[in-house]
């Protein structure tokens, strides 16, 4: 397409100058500063992020096709789409692992990561959205804003991740971009401005109308590669207008430039205002809407216009901020080759044929084959064998990598998923990432023998790619213990081991993960005394427990004056109450919510010990929350269900037999948007029983929520099985 590439040198002297001031002693040659401009500023780090089943995939195929890195269109439907390379993606028509790849368009790098939608792979948006600069964010032209859209809306918040969104599927029967717009602003509260128009809706929907070039774009010849540009239907010149003018109102808000035009009534150059909406969706004051259809090849290589035109390139974020190894101070490291290496590790992946993968963004500094890098974590020194750009699950051997790229290497030690490689002369430590615990849980053993260690391997390898995954022996049963975030994910892993890894194993039905919390304040004394005729073991501590808010966690404070216990032994009485927390009392169960207060105790000068004073301490806790009123807690679901309204009824009643209470129900297209918080011990099987419910015709997704107090009759049962 013939159209206006953004000059990034002139944005980036009068925008970014101020925020990559370096001290004098790494400051790259001016040579070496200029050279890399032009490289780094035509990169984009994006990714594609949604509500399960917006078309993410289905975007990033035709992303390939058109910048030509596939021949052919793949297509999700057909189990043969690139990014969905896994045979359980294949098969079930869905998103299970983020798969990055690399694509041109118009003279710039595209670093593409296309992301799950179901919130049982949430894990795989958090770890992406870390590294990335920009995100288009898909919505469903029917469905709008979904619970997931909402999840991954606030992820991309978190890490302050630009975004542009894209309203996809405007062909569907009930497609109506406005409601979307509408619904963007009101439920992300999100400044959301449409730079195009659907020229049509439904089965009339033709093509789209840039606001800001007042032209419209048909997309015409085999898979729609043919843009046409032409001028704007005479129907459409009274909205395009008003568009025009929302565009130039929300953007002069933020921007001075445009706030000139816009008091002297002025119009802006296209350059202009475009320069301006790219500083505006930076500073994540705005968000530009597009909309198409990527299906019916309609609209996507706008798309890609727009995230070369307003997404940031690596050197239009801020300093990178970290902290130093050994002194624990924050420090900063800019873009360029003339700075310390640093990476962040933010995937890892086991490889059949080269082992595990590691997935990382480099922010500072380059990396060749060869070179030696500095694990903070684990304070130990690695060298770099190969360097590999991936595409999907194939790859591609490289020698180098630079500031903002992101690649791949093989045969590093150790290395889990946040981790940082800078350069051993000039440590950090970057912002790693935080993921949520699982809640639903299997047993699992193997079927022989033989077959034990070669479980305990893949369970393994397994947790090292997922940090969602977690694997336990449960120290009173002896089993195994497999832990995720939801049914979907279990039966994903589970069916990874007897397929990739060859492991045939028994697994039992999945386990809802409760908590224990107390009531009320208690105090108890803990003592562990000892004596076999030698030296004995002494330890004896004194505490106080007093429940917190919903969501709180644990927290320990010493109190202890006077040396009552030596500070050499504060440390192991910490350990021991949080061991005791973490196997609970009513049924086993971590008790959470809590906070502690270590009042006083005694040592012996020849007795005490640490493994004493863990001891004494776990005792203690014991007895101060059995007199603390402790109860039982399950986790609670957020669950929003699109039904038919003539099944409306029929869903309603089922989530309320289910131990469920309705939130809110809205309707829109003839269809009921029902948000109802349910238990998770009652949602198992929920998605087979709403499709048998409603002929098919339903969906659900949910989240998890919060923790409630479980019923005296349900705790009972618990508490006898």
């Amino acid at each position: 397409m013939n159209l206006e590439v953004i000059e990034s040198d002139t944005i980036i002297k009068g925008l970014f100058n101020s925020e990559r001031k370096m001290s004098e002693e790494i400051q790259p040659p001016e040579k070496e500063k200029q050279a890399l401009k032009p490289v780094m500023s035509q990169v984009r780090n994006i990714g594609i992020m949604a509500h399960i089943d917006a078309g993410k995939t289905t975007i990033s195929e035709r992303i390939l096709f058109y910048t030509g890195v596939n021949y052919k269109v793949g297509e999700v439907h057909r189990g043969n789409a690139t990014m969905d390379w896994m045979v359980q993606e294949q098969e079930r028509g869905i998103t299970i692992t983020s798969a990055a790849t690399s694509c041109s368009w118009n003279k710039f790098k595209i670093n593409l990561i296309d992301t799950p939608g179901h919130v049982d792979f949430t894990a795989e948006v958090e770890r992406s959205l870390r590294v990335l600069d920009g995100a288009v964010a898909v919505f469903c032209s029917v469905g709008g804003v979904q619970p997931q859209s909402e999840t991954v809306w606030r992820q991309a918040q978190k890490y302050r991740v630009p975004i542009i969104a894209f309203v996809n599927k405007m062909d569907r029967v009930g497609a109506d971009f406005d409601h979307v717009v509408d619904e963007i602003k009101s439920k992300l509260g999100a400044a959301a401005i449409p730079i195009q128009i659907p020229i049509g809706s439904e089965e009339d929907f033709a093509g789209v109308i840039d606001v800001i070039k007042n032209k419209a774009y048909y997309f015409e010849g085999e898979h729609g590669i043919d843009v046409v540009e032409d001028e704007v239907p005479v129907e459409f010149l009274d909205v395009t207008q008003s568009a025009y003018n929302y565009i130039i109102e929300c953007v002069a808000e933020s921007d001075e430039k445009i706030m000139e035009y816009y008091l002297m009534n002025d119009k802006p150059s296209i350059g202009t205002l475009t320069n301006a909406l790219r500083r505006c969706v930076i500073s994540g004051s705005v968000v530009p809407v597009l909309c198409g259809s990527a299906f019916k090849n309609k609209g996507v290589q706008n798309l890609l216009d727009s995230v070369t035109d307003f997404l940031p390139s690596p050197i239009d974020i801020k300093e990178i901020q970290g902290w130093d190894v050994k002194s624990g101070k924050k420090i900063t490291r800019t873009n360029g080759e003339g700075q310390p290496f640093s990476a962040l590790a933010f995937k890892v992946m086991t490889d059949p044929y080269v082992g595990k993968l590691i997935f990382f963004r480099v922010y500072s500094g380059f990396l060749k084959t060869g070179m030696k890098i500095f694990n903070p974590r684990t304070r130990k020194t690695e060298r770099i064998g190969r360097i590999l750009k991936m595409h999907a699950n194939s790859r591609e051997e490289i020698q180098c990598v630079q500031s903002g790229d992101i690649a791949a290497t093989v045969a590093l030690k150790n290395i889990t998923t946040g981790d940082t490689l800078c350069d051993i002369n000039k440590q950090i430590i970057l912002e790693s990432m935080n993921f949520p615990d699982p809640v639903v849980s299997m047993a699992i053993e193997p079927k022989t023998v033989a077959e034990r260690d070669k479980l305990y391997t893949a369970l393994h390898n397994l947790s090292d790619e997922d940090p969602t995954f977690q694997t336990r022996v449960d120290t009173e049963t002896g089993q195994t213990i497999i832990s995720g975030m939801g049914e979907l994910h279990l039966e994903i892993l589970r069916d990874r081991l007897f397929r990739e890894f060859k492991v045939s194993a028994n697994c039992g039905a999945p386990e809802v993960a409760y908590r224990e919390t107390i009531t009320k304040v208690s105090e108890a004394d803990g003592k562990f005394v000892r004596q076999t005729g030698g030296k004995g073991q002494y330890g004896h501590v004194i505490i106080r427990i007093s429940p917190k808010g919903r969501g709180e966690g644990l927290t320990i404070e010493n109190l202890v004056k006077g040396g009552n216990i030596p500070g050499e032994f504060i440390k192991p009485v910490e350990n021991g109450l949080k061991e005791a927390a973490m196997t609970g009392v009513l049924a086993g169960y971590p008790v959470i919510d809590l906070h502690i207060d270590i009042l006083d105790g005694s040592y012996h000068a020849v007795d005490s010990s640490e493994i004493a004073f863990r001891l004494a301490a776990s005792i203690a806790f014991k007895e101060a929350v059995t007199k603390a009123g402790l109860v039982l807690l399950e986790p609670i679901m957020k669950l929003e269900i699109h039904s038919p309204e003539d099944n409306m009824g029929d869903v309603i009643g089922d989530v309320s037999s289910r131990r469920g209470y309705i939130i809110e129900v809205e309707t829109v297209s003839n269809f009921a948007a029902i948000r109802a918080n349910i238990p998770l011990s009652e949602l198992f099987g929920y998605t087979t029983a709403l499709r048998s419910l409603t002929r098919g015709r339903a969906s659900n997704s949910m989240e998890p929520s919060h923790f409630e107090l479980v019923p005296e009759a349900i705790r009972k049962k618990i508490l006898e099985s």
